[in-house]
């Protein structure tokens, strides 16, 4: 009897990765199908962020995955992609809609020859409707679901958000998916199609915001405000205020007590009015009593107080910071002789430390040789499958301009 899960990855950018990353640190044989030339990821890092010829890109969403380089337009890589599914648990993809489809490894396809499968598929924009076929990319839905425009929506303007957020919510929503389905399947024995979209991830993202705005009388006007209002349905003081040398974030605070904190009059003075519905004159205030304070004097001030708090961090003060440290956030994996700082898996289990990394499959191929070997290919046939160029082999020591 087979035991775990298997998952047989179609997948490539950020949402399909990030979701077959989660299963494989929890414990899911995770093999990751690519081309020849490998996935997308393996020849794009933004910021020119690579580890020798290695991508970070890669990297950042590859961990525990094995992967295998096929041909899938020649005939006998179909039949070895097949080979794979027929013993798997779980397919996931994030092509195009109906990639998949035109190679005969479809849904239906897939469940005629493997009927308990669970088929995952995510997309940008949903399978169907009149914006299916529109491209699906994390800013694009940003600027779709109204989270560019709430984000700013002060003096400022629209704001994009500096990280591909949706991307990543997206990947653990079709994880979550994945594990429900697998559930099911141990209760009933039934599969599942599984989908997913960026559009609904960016919606998801944004559940408590939406919801009190579609509830909140005169809405329009709900999302204009000053430059220190960090939402627009919170009270003041929630935002952001900048300091003589360091800014930062105020949450949701009780008036007296923050009056209390900067021995402010005229903070007092001001904390019987509705903090929501003069917020920008709160918030005006206050960032004109803390401009001239250090953050050494207003930390003491607000942790003696009980006001909520935080400095904002770089990414090189997050490097240092002692919680994140103590958590185990940061890995570290030697990449041909450099080190390469990477994202432990979220979670922890049983009072542990993060999920270990078992493998990276620094290239496309890596381990071809291995998981033909399970499907029972003897090593001539591998040789001629390699040689005719049906199935990649890891090939190491390329620029990564190429």
């Amino acid at each position: 009897m087979k035991i775990g899960m298997k998952v047989i990855s179609f997948c490539h950018y950020l949402q399909g990765p990030a979701c077959c990353q989660y299963l494989a640190d929890m414990g899911a044989d995770v093999i990751k199908v690519e081309p020849l030339k490998g996935a997308f990821e393996r020849h794009w890092s933004g910021g020119n962020s690579w580890v020798t010829d290695v991508s970070a890109f890669s990297l950042a969403v590859n961990r525990n995955k094995r992967s295998i380089a096929i041909d899938l337009k020649s005939e006998e890589g179909l039949a070895i992609a097949r080979a794979l599914i027929a013993d798997a648990d779980v397919l996931v993809e994030n092509y195009r809609p109906g990639v998949l489809d035109r190679l005969g490894l479809g849904y239906e396809a897939v469940r005629a020859f493997n009927p308990t499968i669970i088929y995952a598929s995510a997309s940008g924009l949903g399978a169907t409707g009149p914006a299916a076929r529109r491209p699906g990319q994390d800013l694009l839905m940003q600027a779709r679901s109204g989270l560019v425009a709430a984000t700013g929506g002060g003096e400022e303007g629209p704001s994009v958000v500096g990280a591909a957020v949706i991307d990543q919510h997206g990947g653990s929503l079709l994880a979550m998916g994945v594990l429900g389905a697998y559930v099911r399947r141990l209760q009933t024995g039934e599969g599942a199609r599984v989908e997913s979209s960026l559009f609904a991830a960016a919606i998801d993202l944004q559940v408590e915001a939406l919801t009190k705005y579609y509830a909140a009388p005169d809405r329009a006007s709900k999302l204009k405000r000053g430059r220190n209002c960090g939402s627009w349905y919170h009270d003041a003081p929630y935002g952001l205020y900048t300091l003589s040398d360091a800014r930062i974030v105020l949450s949701m605070n009780d008036a007296t007590k923050l009056a209390d904190a900067l021995d402010s009059d005229i903070l007092r003075q001001l904390r019987s009015i509705d903090r929501y519905a003069e917020r920008d004159r709160y918030a005006a205030v206050l960032a004109e009593i803390l401009a001239p304070l250090c953050f050494a004097d207003v930390e003491s001030l607000f942790n003696s107080h009980g006001v909520w708090f935080e400095r904002v961090q770089s990414y090189e003060d997050l490097l240092d910071d002692p919680q994140a440290r103590h958590m185990g956030v940061f890995g570290e994996i030697e990449v041909n002789g450099k080190t390469a700082t990477l994202i432990n898996h979220p979670l922890r289990y049983d009072g542990g430390a993060a999920p270990a990394m078992r493998r990276m499959p620094l290239y496309a191929g890596t381990d071809s040789r291995e998981i033909m070997t399970e499907l029972g290919m003897s090593a001539e046939r591998q040789d001629r499958l390699i040689e005719m160029g049906v199935i990649g082999q890891a090939e190491t020591g390329r620029s990564h301009q190429g």
